[in-house]
C-alpha cells in the first residue's frame, strides 16, 4: 500500500510538472503581451480606443519627456486606471548613435552617457510614472534594443527596480527558457494582420510567450502598422481569448517569476 501511495504521489508530481511546462499560462495555450513604445499620440488616438472596446490590457512603454506626454499628460495618466501598464522607456530615449543612426542627437547618444547617468534618468522616470499611477512594480524596455554603456550592462544594477526588461529580438520562448531581464519580442513594421496572426498561432502551438512591439499605429513613427492590420490582430486575440492569456508585461513577468 505504501509503495502504491508513493508511486501515485510521484505520478501526480510528474503530471503537475508536465502541465506547468506545457500549459503554464494560467491553463491556456500561450500568453501574448501587447506593447507600445515611445508614448506617441497615435497610441492614445488609434490603439487605446480599440483595446478598451475589446477589453484587452496592454503595456505602454513611456518615454517620459515625449511630446505627447508633455501635451496630453492627463490622458496618459488615465491609462493606468483602465488596467494598462505604464512601463519605463527612459526619460529621453537615448540610443547608441553613429553610422545608420544619424537621427540620434548628441545629447541623447549613449556613447556620451555614463552608467550612472543612465541609472539616474531611468530611476527618475520610475518616480515620474509612480506619480501618475501610484505603482512601484514596473517593467522596462530597452531603447533601440541597446543594453550597454560602453562595455557595461546597465540593467544589472536596475534589477531591483524592475520585474522584467524587454529587448527587441524576433523570438518567442517557453516559460522555462525566458530571461526576464532580456525578454524577446516580435517588432511590428508594416506587417499585415494575417502575418501577425501567424505569430500568435505559432505561440499557441508551441505554448510560448509572444510579446508584440508596436511603435506607430496608423502613423506617428517610421516603424508603423496600419490601423486595419492592428484591428485584425486585436480582434483575433479577443476571439481566441479562451486559449490565450493576454495581459500587461508586469503581470506576465510576475507569473513567470513564480514558475522559474
Amino acid at each position: 500500500m505504501k509503495k502504491f501511495c508513493l508511486t501515485l504521489a510521484l505520478l501526480v508530481l510528474a503530471m503537475q510538472a508536465f502541465a506547468q511546462l506545457n500549459q503554464p499560462w494560467k491553463g491556456k495555450k500561450c500568453s501574448v503581451v501587447i506593447t507600445y513604445d515611445d508614448a506617441i499620440d497615435q497610441h492614445l488616438d488609434n490603439a487605446l480606443p480599440l483595446l478598451d472596446s475589446l477589453g484587452l490590457k496592454a503595456t505602454f512603454y513611456v518615454t517620459a519627456f515625449s511630446s505627447s506626454v508633455q501635451t496630453r499628460l492627463n490622458e496618459w495618466k488615465k491609462l493606468a486606471t483602465k488596467g494598462h501598464e505604464l512601463g519605463n522607456h527612459t526619460l529621453y530615449h537615448p540610443c547608441i548613435g553613429g553610422p545608420g543612426r544619424e537621427w540620434v542627437k548628441a545629447e541623447n547618444d549613449l556613447r556620451n552617457y555614463s552608467v550612472q547617468r543612465m541609472l539616474n534618468e531611468v530611476r527618475m522616470t520610475n518616480l515620474f510614472l509612480q506619480a501618475l499611477d501610484g505603482k512601484t512594480k514596473r517593467t522596462f524596455a530597452f531603447t533601440c534594443g541597446d543594453m550597454k554603456i560602453g562595455d557595461s550592462s546597465f540593467i544589472k544594477p536596475l534589477k531591483n527596480d524592475f520585474i522584467a526588461a524587454r529587448a527587441v529580438r524576433n523570438e518567442m520562448h517557453k516559460v522555462n527558457e525566458i530571461d526576464l531581464y532580456n525578454v524577446d519580442c516580435y517588432m511590428v513594421n508594416g506587417h499585415t494582420g494575417d502575418q501577425m496572426i501567424e505569430w500568435v498561432k505559432k505561440a499557441m502551438n508551441t505554448h510560448s510567450l509572444l510579446v508584440l512591439l508596436f511603435h506607430g499605429v496608423g502613423g506617428g513613427n517610421s516603424l508603423d502598422v496600419s490601423i486595419p492590420a492592428h484591428r485584425s490582430l486585436l480582434r483575433f486575440l479577443k476571439q481566441n481569448e479562451k486559449d490565450i492569456w493576454i495581459a500587461p508585461m508586469v503581470e506576465v513577468a510576475e507569473h513567470i517569476k513564480g514558475l522559474q
